[in-house]
């Protein structure tokens, strides 16, 4: 067995002896005292010098913590790693007992520094070292240091927005590629305006600080690393990042590098503005019987591919203000009339591509001057909808790295979302 130690030493930075233990009884504290004072004498700063100084026999081992030492003193052959890894555990519970280990507290929790030295030490051997098994026996009452007040963290880190020790016991992130698909289209059928705004929206629940990185099917990343994509590559415009987004990274090699905030935020947005097609295309007929009566038969085309289903769809069609005893009949979802709005709102759950439905509507007009009215004031058709796993522009997300010093497995979850933004048909 490696020699033991003869006694430890908690001294001040003049190198005077504030509390001591004596295991062995063959060094003092004055030998203590005169090896220290010769190391300041020598060195200048005890902090620049090896932690082990060999003075008339005896093998002193030293580290410091704020404005005070602890050494060890052997006169055996001892095992000099063994002890300075026992004088860092020692700091460790000290800090456990006292919040902070500096001369004020050792001066003030004297009584517990002797208790837990004679169950952390037996006869120069270390023994106990864990906080929580020593809180277990020794509970007395300890003055803990009031430790001032300081900023966050994030107030003066680099990294902003994220607080320092966010600690989950499930580390996941979730990804949602979201894009809205904005569609105008005049009454002869023609399409004037479309374009595509999109969003990475993420929400992370990360342990730690952890570096995330994020690849994409960007054209440009792509022909620079030389790789043909299995799908189509897509060009990006009017790409918008998130703070926490590397810029000089992403100029550089198109990575997108970041330590996420915690919780939800959109790491990205981008518009595309390419020509798409409608994905559910409406056609209206509005005929009038007699001044009294309005008919409207409405067909309702999804125009996307089969494997894909757009859920919650709701076309809004405008109808007079004065219309009145309506009677709606569909081949699928359900029609109700919304007097408040001025239109019928159809709704359709489940609308598989490649279908088609319809709907006929008919409704009284007691108003005969109205008539003139709701030709040339009419509004357009509207169309909400939703199309999960489906994705316009064709992005894909081709990786989504979760790096973090610990070593934590985290899961990331990636899901892609369509929907409906201004999306109107004038009839």
């Amino acid at each position: 067995m490696a020699g033991a130690a003869s006694a430890l030493f908690i001294l001040d930075v003049k190198g005077r002896v504030l509390l001591s233990r004596d295991y062995r009884g063959d060094v003092t504290s004055q030998q203590a005292e005169r090896a220290f004072a010769k190391l300041m004498e020598g060195e200048g700063d005890p902090s620049s010098h090896e932690p082990v100084l060999l003075e008339n026999g005896v093998s002193y081992l030293f580290i410091q913590h704020n404005n005070v030492y602890l050494m060890t003193a052997s006169r055996q052959n001892c095992n000099a790693a063994s002890l300075l890894l026992f004088l860092h555990r020692v700091v460790e519970v000290f800090k456990h007992y006292f919040e902070e280990l500096e001369e004020e507290s050792l001066r003030d929790n004297f009584v517990v520094v002797y208790e837990l030295l004679d169950e952390m030490m037996d006869f120069g051997y270390p023994q106990y070292t864990e906080a929580k098994i020593l809180s277990e026996f020794i509970k007395t009452d300890a003055y803990r240091m009031e430790v001032a007040v300081r900023p966050p963290m994030a107030v003066t880190n680099a990294v902003s927005w994220r607080m320092e020790g966010i600690k989950y016991k499930k580390n996941e992130v979730f990804l949602d590629v979201v894009e809205s698909v904005n569609i105008l289209v005049n009454s002869n059928g023609q399409l004037i305006r479309s374009d595509v705004v999109g969003a990475l929206k993420m929400r992370t629940y990360l342990s730690g600080m952890p570096e995330c990185k994020l690849g994409l099917n960007d054209r440009v990343l792509l022909e620079a690393q030389g790789r043909a994509a299995k799908g189509k590559a897509i060009d990006l415009d009017d790409i918008k990042f998130h703070q926490c987004v590397r810029l000089a990274r992403f100029e550089n090699d198109r990575t997108i590098s970041f330590i996420p905030p915690d919780g939800s935020f959109d790491l990205m947005t981008y518009r595309l503005s390419t020509q798409v097609k409608p994905l559910i295309w409406v056609e209206a007929q509005i005929e009038r019987h007699s001044r009294s009566r309005v008919e409207f038969t409405i067909k309702a085309r999804s125009q996307f591919k089969e494997r894909s289903t757009a859920s919650n769809v709701e076309i809004e069609l405008p109808v007079p203000s004065d219309a009145s005893t309506p009677s709606v009949r569909t081949s699928m979802g359900t029609a109700v009339y919304a007097p408040e709005k001025e239109a019928l709102l159809w709704k359709i759950k489940s609308f598989p591509g490649g279908k088609e439905y319809m709907l006929k509507a008919k409704f009284g007009l007691p108003s005969i001057e109205a008539e003139e009215t709701v030709v040339e004031k009419r509004p357009p058709i509207r169309v909400k909808f939703e199309i999960p796993y489906f994705t316009v522009s064709g992005i894909q997300v081709r990786y989504l790295k979760i790096i973090e010093k610990s070593g934590y497995q985290a899961l990331p979850w990636v899901r892609y979302i369509t929907t409906a933004g201004e999306y109107e048909l004038r009839i």
